[in-house]
């Protein structure tokens, strides 16, 4: 691999590139994607040419870059994620249609849940996780359900690590987390009312492989009402069904 003055090689730098791009900034012009992974214009530029000739990016015709389809078509073809996805899509639809807001699939990536699968409806709730998007374990009730199955070594780094407050109801302080990761041990799911936005209320249980390890975790989005405490009730066993089904078809 090709290394650089500073000693970084030129795929670290390609995959800088790549990380620039995110659900709210699909199109940049070279000069911003210079300014975002601190390299050179001109180092950008060469860089970014030859992702466009290589498939990896694609320009617009204002000359903005994206990412290209071809990066997408590589990924999705190898991504190993997708017999999850397969496997869950049928029970995802069902959970869909029975709490009628948003259902989604996440999986642990490092210490962060990341999000694989989701299924909304016009009028849904407010949601901020998204397709490949990313959100801290400490924070959702996917990542709580994650980690609460996690080894016991990062469990101990999330618990050790800053906790980010994302309203006034997310857990911060390693006490409530470790409180909150037995309850999730011992109740079977996670609930997250208003962690993430105070409108919103999330839920989620684990789903296993054939080894009985906990490998993803499927959640819904539903209205947040504060004084009542039967949305998670509600939606509970309708979670349950879908994990089991998720689970025997990973199984086979």
């Amino acid at each position: 691999m090709a290394r650089v003055a500073t000693g970084e090689s030129v795929l670290s730098r390609a995959v800088r590139i790549l990380a620039v791009f995110g659900p709210d900034e699909r199109a940049l012009r070279v000069s911003d994607i210079a300014a975002r992974t601190g390299l050179h214009v001109a180092t950008a530029s060469r860089l970014v040419a030859e992702m466009v000739q290589l498939g990896l990016l694609g320009r617009e015709d204002d000359r903005r870059v994206r990412v290209g389809v071809r990066l997408w078509e590589l990924a999705s073809r190898a991504s190993p994620t997708l017999s999850l996805r397969e496997a869950a899509m049928p029970f995802l639809e069902d959970l869909h249609a029975v709490v009628g807001h948003h259902a989604q699939l996440g999986v642990r990536d490092g210490t962060d849940v990341l999000f694989v699968e989701r299924l909304s409806a016009p009028g849904a709730v407010v949601n901020y996780t998204r397709i490949a998007g990313r959100l801290p374990l400490h924070a959702s009730s996917s990542g709580l359900v994650l980690l609460a199955h996690a080894p016991h070594e990062l469990q101990e780094r999330v618990l050790a690590a800053p906790l980010a407050r994302f309203t006034p109801h997310t857990i911060c302080t390693p006490s409530r987390l470790r409180r909150t990761l037995a309850d999730v041990r011992r109740t079977g799911h996670a609930s997250c009312p208003g962690f993430i936005h105070e409108q919103a209320l999330g839920v989620a249980v684990p789903i296993t492989d054939g080894t009985r390890a906990v490998v993803a975790a499927v959640s819904v989005i539903v209205p947040n009402d504060p004084t009542d405490d039967q949305a998670t009730r509600a939606v509970v066993p309708a979670l349950r069904a879908a994990a089991r089904g998720i689970s025997r078809t990973l199984s086979r």
